[in-house]
């Protein structure tokens, strides 16, 4: 059928897209079983917890209202552990730290509660002496986001108050015990420094008492990232870290060596945006289970070769929670035509099996020809650098583009800004190109999995290289004749969010833009006095330039000053719990354009944080974008309630 491009019929509804948005995380193995953690959409995003049982797929760890996540950071922290017979975990709501005996299934809290709500939060579980749990303790300390402080404490499961282990620097991870229990192990860094930036590992004796000694730092520093580490031997550790631009894995002695197990150029770690994320596993022998660029393999130091498993080449994008039993890697992964599941690949026996863990119909998948397979894309910026991108070209085989018409084009802008998109199934996008709407997710200069040097491609440059990048891509895609010059859009979220009306307000590219949950004001967001949390209030310093010196920058590339110069009409949705980007930003933009005669429409959801978790947010959210771009570039969109645009 020949249909005017965005006004496909399409099987893919708001309410699919949202029923998939539970993907697993925080995996590990216990007792020879794989456990993880699920967000349920349709349960207001709980999260709950999951084990693998044979014969009857997934079974809940804990009923609701248990919701295992934390605050740590904002982006939390690894939120469970099993220790001997008991399952500790944090818990959402009070931001508490539960015991639950696995035997009688008794749920006690062991961590005191806080004076105020969310007051204190712990994150990344680990077992320490003695069936305690350590982990990270943070802890308001004022009225604003950013007053927070941090330690490392043992939690123990007679709920006595917490006992401090170290506290050596302002951001940390939990401390690991040492094989023999004689030593600690963790990271730490300092503001103004993002972790991908520099962090310490620090090494420190642990006493009879349980205390901890003075540290020593081992590996890292200002300019050497550390992203995972594990204890090897009592005497040696395993540790990603980049000397030499790329995250590889090396060997650390206590004596002061460090080796590279595997020199490659190639990126085997990733951004710690939340702390106990784990990238590799020892599979023995000298060869471990690694994550290159996403991708599963094995590096063997016998070798110094990292060889990408076979049987799971088609699986671009493994998260990084990673566990070993045995011979079987167990992970989260998607793919190009494949939704993020429980995976299981045996590398002994070259077997690979995936677990279904439907969440209120999140398994449903439409006919695969409804669905966009993404070209990997390597395009050129005007000054010359390669820009990595993923199209998703319109596919339903149901309609036509009519003659002498080009598709309009998403231009999708990944958060961070250091994160990355992957090329892997995206219900989201396929809901617009399942209508006929193109989308293109950049990795801009700054994104992850290319090496340290085009993460810096973005230093002092937010608000100059990404826009200048996305509009690169978009204009290629106009040149080769796929997208219509007059329907391009941007869109993104958080970090992408400012990207976005960053280049609303700076280039003439695009007809309209979707911001959600945005950074609009540099100076209002960031430093002593900023509006958001502590972990990214200094994150500015290296994406903009360190205040006062740089405060031209901030105020020539904040969207909020030019709200005069808008390109098009803009779509704002925002979660009005939100402490990462605050709906105060968002609301000072848009009083700004009331009035003024640009086009624009804002949404907020009450009981949203950072990033959209309940299924009723995220099905009014897609049908008042696709609305929003029906109305701006002139297609009808039926079945989907009319956004309403004011100016």
């Amino acid at each position: 059928m020949i249909t005017p491009n965005g006004s496909w019929t399409s099987p893919i509804e708001a309410a699919d897209v949202a029923a998939a948005g539970g993907t697993p995380q925080w995996l590990d193995v216990v007792d020879g079983e794989t456990w993880w953690a699920q967000s349920r959409p349709a349960e207001g995003g709980r999260v709950a917890l999951l084990r693998a049982t044979s014969g009857s797929g997934a079974q809940e760890v804990l009923p609701a209202p248990w919701n295992v996540r934390n605050r740590v950071h904002e982006y939390g922290g690894r939120p469970w552990v099993v220790v001997g017979g008991l399952l500790v975990f944090t818990n959402w709501d009070d931001q508490r730290v539960y015991a639950m005996d696995r035997a009688s299934a008794k749920v006690d809290p062991i961590t005191p509660a806080p004076s105020q709500p969310h007051g204190v939060r712990y994150g990344d579980l680990r077992p320490g002496l003695g069936g305690e749990v350590w982990a990270v303790r943070e802890r308001s300390t004022g009225s604003r986001r950013a007053d927070v402080a941090r330690d490392l404490v043992a939690l123990s499961a007679s709920g006595a108050q917490p006992r401090v282990l170290a506290a050596t620097h302002h951001f940390l991870t939990a401390p690991q015990i040492s094989p023999d229990g004689r030593r600690a192990a963790w990271l730490g860094w300092d503001h103004p420094a993002m972790p991908w930036d520099g962090t310490q590992l620090c090494v420190a004796d642990i006493a009879a008492d349980g205390t901890f000694a003075a540290h020593r730092v081992v590996a890292g520093g200002a300019e050497v990232s550390v992203c995972q580490l594990e204890w090897e031997s009592p005497d040696t550790l395993l540790a990603l870290l980049d000397p030499d631009g790329w995250w590889n894995l090396h060997r650390i002695s206590l004596g002061g060596e460090i080796t590279n197990l595997a020199p490659v150029p190639a990126e085997l770690g990733g951004a710690l945006w939340r702390i106990g994320s784990r990238w590799f596993a020892p599979l023995g022998g000298g060869r471990h289970a690694v994550l290159n660029s996403g991708r599963l393999a094995v590096l063997d130091e016998n070798t110094a070769t990292v060889s990408p498993v076979a049987e799971a080449a088609e699986l671009v994008a493994w998260s990084p929670t990673i566990a070993v039993h045995g011979d079987t890697v167990a992970g989260v992964a998607a793919g190009a035509v494949s939704e993020g599941a429980v995976v299981h690949v045996n590398l002994r026996t070259g077997t690979r099996s995936e677990l279904a863990v439907p969440d209120e119909g999140g398994a449903w998948l439409p006919d695969p020809a409804f669905l966009p397979v993404p070209h990997e894309r390597t395009f050129k910026s005007r000054s010359g650098e390669e820009i990595p991108a993923y199209v998703y070209p319109p596919a339903n085989p149901d309609h036509a583009t009519p003659e002498g018409e080009l598709p309009p084009y998403l231009v999708h802008v990944h958060g961070g800004p250091t994160g990355r998109a992957f090329g892997v199934l995206d219900l989201g996008f396929a809901y617009f190109t399942s209508r006929g709407i193109g989308v293109v997710a950049v990795n801009y200069g700054g994104s992850t999995g290319y090496g340290r040097r085009y993460r810096e491609r973005l230093r002092e440059q937010w608000g100059v290289v990404d826009v200048q990048d996305c509009v690169d891509v978009a204009e290629a895609l106009v040149t080769e004749g796929l997208a219509d010059p007059d329907r391009l859009a941007v869109r993104g979220g958080s970090a992408g969010g400012f990207t976005s009306a960053a280049s609303m307000t700076t280039v003439r590219t695009y007809r309209a833009g979707t911001v959600q949950f945005p950074i609009l004001d540099l100076s209002g967001w960031t430093g002593e006095g900023g509006e958001t949390h502590d972990f990214e209030s200094r994150y500015l310093d290296s994406l903009v330039g360190p205040l006062p010196e740089a405060q031209g920058r901030y105020d020539e590339r904040s969207p909020i000053n030019n709200t005069d110069s808008l390109a098009g009409p803009v779509l704002f949705l925002q979660g009005l719990e939100d402490e990462i980007c605050p709906p105060e930003q968002a609301d000072r933009f848009v009083e700004a354009l009331d009035g003024s005669g640009t086009a624009h429409a804002y949404l907020t959801f009450p009981g949203e944080q950072h990033g959209f978790r309940k299924a009723e947010t995220i099905i009014a959210a897609l049908e008042a974008e696709l609305s929003f771009y029906g109305q701006v570039f002139g297609f009808a969109t039926p079945g989907v309630p009319a956004v309403e645009l004011r100016s």
